[in-house]
């Protein structure tokens, strides 16, 4: 029998960890100027080391946080930290480090999750899929049925459509068709009239039988002719259905007073407190981003707990944790710096860039990519990601999101002048003034553009005019 011996093999890897402080770097990044506002205030709350500094912060003040900084730096030598953000992709180990499943130095943070906010104790809007649950938990039906149904209910769309199949919905056979029948039968009695639909037609013929049982030319119509209704052809279908006219158009007006989309009234996005975070202004000929401080908290290490430091001040346990509360306070004045620094960098490039838009409006507009601005500022494109997310701009246009300024050309993103959002309010604008009776086909779009300049094909003008949810030529004609 042979014996397997031990072997001591060293090798040499290289490991890129996502310390605690980086996280947090990160996060704060992330942040718009509410979230950060409200984050501080937290964090105030849950460190006692931290406070608001007065409007007149005096020059003991100053000097003794600088000091302090400077004497634990001293005190605890450490190897020279480079900016995170130049040695590895952010984005790809975020979420991987915030992980529930482990601790990853977040217990500060886990602290101040786990006190109740207050916006817990008010009342929020209900969303559709607890809306439908609440009237299936007052409905009488067997436990197969309802199981089903809660199957259905979670797999609608935001427009209240239902998206899977029978054998998802069955779960592969555990239920019986009967059941399903039964179950969808069940929801698409519920407020409000229209959801489980599995299409258009299927949906307002739901409202129609609820709302209108009466009408059965209008129903007939919708069950027969829903595509000439949504080309306008009125006259062919008065003449399949053998109608007069005019009483087939009173059927389509009340067809056109249905909701096509039953499950957006519950599904709103609620309207958000804007408040720019940036302000370009023009000083002496150039343009220039400010950062909007009004009310921020401005942070200071508290003198009192200071002097706790100091050796017999106090027992060694509360200097321990005197001293960890002030290097997560350090910690986040230092982010809260960072953060400062990269957004103005960030919309510095921006301005450079972008400075026609700025003089002259929405068609002066250039192409501009994430990774350009990157390249240019110094870090990685997650990081100028997180700068411009859920962060407004106050400018001559009005208040614009930061990502708004971002488009790729219409040629790609190497080449082209032209920025992709520019050329989709050409299309619109032509399509808005054209002769309702003779549209535009995409091909004559495509060729006026063509005559502009502007080298683009029939395929590219339809796929734009589609992510405007523009109909199609045949849709908008009117016949007269």
């Amino acid at each position: 029998m042979a014996w397997q011996g031990l072997k001591l093999n060293l090798r040499v890897a290289q490991k890129q960890i996502l310390t605690p402080g980086l996280v947090q770097m990160v996060s704060v990044l992330a942040l718009n100027r509410l979230e950060l506002k409200e984050m501080i205030n937290q964090e105030m709350i849950a460190n006692p080391v931290l406070e608001e500094q007065s409007e007149e912060p005096t020059q003991a003040d100053n000097y003794s946080d600088e000091n302090f900084l400077k004497e634990e730096t001293e005190k605890v030598p450490e190897k020279p930290e480079p900016n995170p953000f130049d040695e590895f992709d952010v984005g790809t180990f975020f979420n991987q480090y915030l992980d529930t499943g482990g601790d990853g130095g977040q217990s500060q943070e886990r602290e101040v999750s786990e006190r109740p906010s207050f916006e817990k104790f008010l009342s929020s809007p209900t969303g559709l899929t607890e809306h439908l649950q609440w009237q299936l938990s007052v409905t009488i039906c067997s436990d197969a049925v309802r199981q089903v149904a809660e199957n259905i209910i979670g797999n609608l769309d935001e427009n209240g459509y239902l998206t899977a199949s029978p054998e998802e919905l069955t779960e592969k056979g555990k239920y019986s068709q009967d059941d399903l029948d039964d179950a969808l039968a069940v929801v698409q009695e519920f407020d409000p009239i229209g959801v489980g639909a599995r299409d258009l037609r299927e949906c307002l013929w739901l409202q129609l039988k609820a709302f209108d049982p009466q009408n059965t030319l209008a129903q007939q119509i919708v069950s027969e002719h829903l595509k000439q209704v949504q080309s306008n052809q009125l006259k062919e279908i008065a003449r399949a259905l053998n109608r007069p006219l005019e009483v087939v158009k009173r059927s389509i007006d009340v067809i056109k007073k249905l909701d096509p989309r039953p499950g957006l009234r519950y599904n709103k996005s609620e309207p958000r407190l804007v408040e720019p975070d940036v302000y370009f202004r023009k000083v002496d000929g150039q343009w220039q981003a400010y950062l909007n401080e009004d009310d921020m908290p401005q942070l200071r290490l508290s003198p009192t707990y200071r002097r706790l430091l100091v050796k017999d001040a106090a027992d060694r346990d509360v200097r321990n944790y005197v001293k960890e509360r002030f290097t997560a306070a350090v910690q986040l004045m230092k982010n809260i710096e960072q953060r400062k620094h990269t957004i103005l960098r960030v919309c510095q490039s921006i301005i450079a860039r972008q400075g026609e838009f700025l003089d002259q409006g929405p068609d002066a507009l250039k192409p501009m990519m994430i990774k350009e601005v990157a390249e240019e500022v110094g870090v990685h494109p997650s990081t100028v990601s997180r700068a411009v997310a859920s962060k407004y701009a106050h400018t001559p246009q009005g208040v614009l999101e930061l990502r708004s300024f971002f488009s790729e050309s219409v040629n790609g993103p190497e080449g082209g002048g032209m920025s992709l959002l520019t050329l989709k309010r050409l299309v619109k604008k032509m399509i808005e003034e054209e002769d309702c009776s003779k549209p535009l086909t995409d091909e004559q779009i495509a060729k006026k553009l063509d005559d502009a300049g502007i080298h683009v094909t029939r395929r590219t003008v339809a796929k734009y005019r589609e992510d405007m949810r523009i109909p199609s030529t045949h849709q908008r004609r009117v016949k007269s």
